[in-house]
């Protein structure tokens, strides 16, 4: 099983927050726990924390609040980063300037709540036949779409249909997370490994010794911190890089110590990608283009790399998990998730304005 869906932490992250072997059983399970817990945060949060480009309707506000001319959007767009287009009626376009955006002083990086219509203007909210869906937004909702650099594109992307994208770090992004290319949005899929135009030399990870961790290569192509890269059939974890010289983790993700001589180096940089997603166009995009990751906020990221590593721990103990030796064996309380979850709430729950509807 492969993601489908932008997650809120990625599948190496749940991997390694609990040291998981990867296997075709272990990668499903962990895809699955990664969906589950980003549906979980959005239902008990009542927002999601990814931009999407859509179309929202709206009923005339007058039911709902004693000041006709503020709007608070709710149900599947709760959340606003930027309007592009008002309309009220539907066809009957009102000039985005007359629409002010609240708070005014808002967290950076936190969206807009609720809209209004400038009062120094002659812009109404209004009616057609009824008062349902008079209202039209036009923009990208969501709670956040603060990017961060995940490198460049390796190769061309030559079509709007192709699948797959060869990227110049492996390390910056991983599989559930959204990834911004040009003005496309994609969610990395799958990875798997492409040369990276270097050959192993000289004496290093020669034998087969966790120890002998020194891996000096030749060719034109570079390594990065934090990728995974593949000699023969052993997986290597990159901890550091001085001088050219590659500290690795050996026998990484379950595979087996081996011997290597002039072995070449392939990293784990060919994503599978899903195109043109949560509203964006699929598009070619050139070599060296930018490569931009979603950051999640940190606490809602915590969250849900720990949902998705419970789940996959209960999922393997059959969801009966207990601490304590024989005589004094109890149910894992989980105390800790709890906590996590106080504090999510706490600091990114939404209240629901209930008697607004979207359409």
């Amino acid at each position: 099983m492969a993601v489908t869906r932008v997650c809120y932490c990625n599948r190496e992250e749940s991997q390694r927050a609990i040291d998981f072997t990867a296997t075709a059983i272990t990668n499903a399970q962990l895809d699955r726990a990664l969906e589950s817990a980003a549906e979980t945060i959005e239902g008990e949060l009542k927002r999601y924390f990814f931009p999407q480009d859509a179309v929202a309707y709206y009923d005339w506000p007058t039911a709902q609040s004693p000041n006709p001319w503020r709007l608070w959007p709710t149900g599947a767009y709760p959340d606003i980063l930027t309007l592009t287009a008002v309309e009220s009626p539907p066809g009957t376009a009102i000039n985005v300037a007359n629409v002010i955006l609240y708070p005014l002083n808002r967290r950076p990086g936190w969206p807009f709540q609720w809209v209004e219509l400038d009062r120094s203007t002659l812009s109404t909210w209004n009616v057609a036949a009824t008062t349902q869906k008079s209202i039209k937004l036009t923009g990208t909702f969501g709670f956040t779409n603060d990017q961060v650099s995940a490198g460049t594109l390796a190769a061309n992307i030559s079509s709007t249909t192709v699948a797959t994208c060869t990227v110049s770090d492996g390390s910056q992004a991983g599989i559930g997370d959204l990834i911004t290319i040009d003005s496309e949005r994609m969610v990395v899929a799958d990875k798997a490994a492409a040369s990276a135009s270097l050959t192993q030399s000289g004496g290093g990870c020669s034998t087969a010794s966790a120890a002998d961790n020194a891996l000096s290569t030749t060719g034109a192509g570079s390594l990065n911190a934090g990728e995974v890269i593949l000699l023969d059939a052993e997986r290597m974890l990159i901890t550091d890089l001085t001088g050219g010289v590659a500290t690795v983790k050996r026998a990484w993700d379950g595979t087996v110590l081996a011997t290597h001589s002039g072995a070449t180096v392939n990293a784990y940089r060919l994503w599978t990608i899903l195109r043109g997603q949560y509203g964006s166009t699929a598009a070619t995009h050139t070599s060296a283009t930018a490569v931009n990751r979603l950051r999640v906020p940190a606490k809602i990221r915590a969250l849900a790399v720990a949902e998705t590593v419970n789940q996959v721990l209960q999922e393997t103990n059959g969801y009966a998990r207990t601490v304590g030796g024989p005589d004094v064996a109890a149910p894992a309380p989980g105390i800790a998730l709890a906590e996590l979850w106080d504090e999510a709430r706490a600091t990114y729950g939404r209240a629901a304005h209930a008697r607004q509807r979207v359409i």
